[in-house]
């Protein structure tokens, strides 16, 4: 049964623990992006298509000595290219004509490459291939930072509810832009306001009203979100898909 011959044997399961062990830095790394694919969805892909390396290398063996048979190893790894597509295509959609989740679906992919590489026998490669994840993932956005020309325009909607008559969304505004964003659109919705007690000194209605802004640019959304906080006036403000292009 733990034949190494055979695809049982202790190499093959250090294959799948290095899988096992790659694919969790990656998941990792994307889960604490806040990402829709996170850490068990690219450990189980990666764990997965080692797996699948393993027995198109070995799972056919038993066969291999009878007549009429012919045997291609590489029948099984291909079509492990062509199936991870579907998970890949779940993660990409299209919203305001334009694409989400292209980073994340390109990730999947290149963890299934790696845990193909694992259960392969080239775990040099498979370290090598995880540690060109973490230069792109990381590092690129340092380097599109200071090249501008390089930096790709994302879109992100806020969610700010904040006190009416206080003008503090003309100054929310002013933050949003001098961060470098554009403002792309803006809607007030007063029908979702709750009323509250007249300001007597300025006769001004002091309810709360809830306000969609669509931004663009390439800055920190979270960092802008943590900023827009800590206005007085603002009472909640939250993005939807933050860093939504990828």
């Amino acid at each position: 049964m733990f034949d190494p011959n055979a695809g049982q044997g202790a190499r093959q399961f250090a294959e799948l623990g290095l899988a096992l062990l790659l694919s969790s830095l990656i998941g990792a790394e994307r889960a604490t992006q806040q990402k829709s694919a996170g850490l068990r969805t690219h450990t189980l892909v990666g764990v997965g298509s080692a797996l699948f390396m393993v027995v198109s290398q070995h799972g056919f063996n038993a066969v291999l000595g009878l007549e009429n048979v012919s045997f291609d190893p590489s029948r099984v790894a291909a079509q492990i290219v062509s199936g991870i597509g579907f998970i890949g295509g779940g993660l990409i959609f299209v919203r305001r004509d334009a694409v989400r989740g292209l980073t994340t679906a390109a990730t999947v992919w290149l963890t299934c490459a790696i845990g193909m590489a694992c259960g392969g026998g080239l775990p040099l490669l498979a370290i090598g291939a995880t540690l060109v994840h973490f230069l792109v993932i990381q590092g690129y956005p340092w380097l599109t930072r200071r090249v501008p020309v390089l930096a790709s325009t994302e879109q992100t909607r806020l969610h700010l509810s904040y006190r009416v008559g206080t003008g503090v969304l003309t100054r929310v505004l002013e933050h949003i832009t001098g961060k470098g964003f554009e403002v792309a659109r803006i809607r007030v919705d007063r029908a979702a306001a709750r009323p509250a007690d007249q300001d007597e000194q300025e006769g001004l209605h002091a309810g709360t009203a809830l306000v969609y802004v669509d931004v663009e640019g390439t800055g920190n959304v979270h960092q802008l979100v943590a900023e827009v906080a800590e206005f007085d006036e603002v009472l909640s403000v939250s993005s939807l898909e933050a860093d939504i292009g990828d």
